[in-house]
């Protein structure tokens, strides 16, 4: 009986992988991802095994072989330099965020999520582009890489969307061997440069790429590691509004009645005020930043942990228009994309890829973000009735978006060390509305 129970469970995961596929049209995007080869095996055939692969809780090299091609020919494809992965990645997404968006209701806030996570590499010292990166969890250099994603949410479901995998600018901070590929006209050319240009610009380009490709978004959400008046200027020439958690940096002024603050002068110069403080946050202000001659406002929202005066967090905004709870709500959804890795790294082997060559590392997490984007797509459909038909469409209301309490609450544990226990939780909701399945694979791996 557990075989046969195995063996239905196998077969429901190939028919759930085989509807993704087709729901994507994988077979058409490959055309314009720049997949060429001379054999007869399509590129919907190797991303399909290796979807199998990673519900199978095994390596690319300890995978059941295909009847089809060998392990090997799977690691050429993604070695394949001229594949376009980060378009791939977009253009699935933007097929998802089509099948999505008749169950989103049109006054949703949706919004771009920038974030990154550390790829630790710690014996693979002749990985190509392998570099000393900062762990900012437990403030040490380990050998690795950054992985850069740019995410979508419209408060409900979590897409990853583009990503790039960055190394290091400092030829003493690298570590592995040099770029392979130094021609900048070629694909993986350009994949390699972008890896040694500062976060904040190749931000920038993965957003404006993410648009071009047809992902719509007003917002954009990012932490204190890339929030500056710089970044707010050029988003909102992209057309795009930013909601940010602020450096309480002395560096960085903004003006407010006639004089020049830094953050925490202009803390300092609210609490000696006679102004009481909200139920929900402390104060909020709106500024004017400058970057090189151009001035903008921004709306500055201070949260406070209750009893403690100098623990606070400060939120900023470029639509001065949004509450400070509608800031604080939508600056919540920033915690999806802390999901997205630990889920990633826990259940989807994101950190633990064998693959040497750069364009093969690359391609390795684009597939992961592909595999994300499936659990997605079937947790929304668990998750929300008016999938089945147009029936519950009529009947069923929009699936609510985070309650304005939760998104404080979530805001106020950035201020303690407790983060992991939300991010569990999290994790353990968004597995409860897979199919059961999907989950029992998934939880193996753990």
């Amino acid at each position: 009986m557990k075989s046969i129970t195995q063996i239905q469970a196998e077969n429901d995961t190939k028919n759930l992988i085989s509807s993704f596929i087709k729901l994507i049209g994988l077979g058409q995007l490959s055309k314009k991802v720049n997949f060429k080869r001379h054999s007869t095996i399509s590129l919907t055939v190797i991303i399909t095994w290796l979807f199998e692969a990673c519900f199978s809780r095994r390596s690319m090299y300890r995978a059941q072989p295909s009847q089809h091609f060998s392990s090997r020919t799977a690691r050429n494809v993604l070695n394949d330099g001229r594949i376009n992965w980060q378009k791939l990645l977009c253009l699935v997404a933007v097929k998802i965020i089509a099948f999505l968006r008749p169950l989103i209701d049109q006054r949703r806030r949706l919004a771009l999520i920038v974030d990154d996570t550390l790829i630790a590499r710690p014996y693979s010292t002749k990985t190509e582009l392998l570099a000393k990166t900062f762990d900012h969890d437990h403030h040490q250099y380990v050998t690795g890489y950054r992985n850069l994603t740019i995410g979508w949410s419209d408060g409900n479901t979590f897409l990853p969307v583009n990503l790039a995998l960055m190394s290091t600018r400092k030829k003493a901070n690298l570590i592995g061997t040099q770029a392979s590929v130094t021609d900048q006209r070629t694909m993986a050319g350009q994949r390699r440069k972008q890896a040694q240009r500062k976060m904040n610009d190749v931000v920038l380009e993965l957003i404006a790429q993410t648009l071009h490709l047809g992902i719509t978004a007003k917002y954009v959400l990012f932490d204190s590691w890339y929030s500056s008046p710089q970044m707010f200027y050029h988003l909102k020439e992209l057309g795009l509004d930013s909601v940010a958690m602020l450096k309480r940096s002395s560096k960085v002024y903004y003006r407010y009645r006639g004089r020049n603050y830094s953050v925490k002068a202009l803390y300092q110069r609210l609490l000696k005020s006679k102004r009481s403080h909200r139920q929900d946050y402390l104060y909020s202000s709106i500024v004017n930043a400058n970057f090189q001659g151009h001035h903008f406002p921004i709306k500055l929202v201070f949260v406070a942990k209750k009893g403690f005066k100098n623990q606070y967090l400060v939120l900023a905004s470029t639509n001065t228009k949004m509450t400070p709870q509608q800031i604080i709500q939508l600056y919540s959804r920033r915690w999806s994309i802390e999901t997205y890795f630990k889920t990633a790294k826990q259940y989807l082997r994101l950190n633990k890829s064998q693959i040497q060559d750069y364009d093969g590392q690359v391609a390795q997490i684009t597939i992961t973000a592909l595999t994300y984007l499936l659990l997605a797509w079937q947790e929304r459909l668990n998750k929300d009735d008016r999938t089945l038909g147009d029936l519950f469409y009529l009947m069923n209301d929009t699936l609510p978006e985070i309650k304005f309490i939760e998104a404080l609450v979530y805001l106020l544990k950035a201020l303690q060390s407790q983060e992991t226990v939300f991010l569990s939780r999290t994790i353990n909701q968004f597995m409860a509305y897979l199919p059961q399945n999907i989950q029992s694979i998934l939880r193996e791996t753990v």
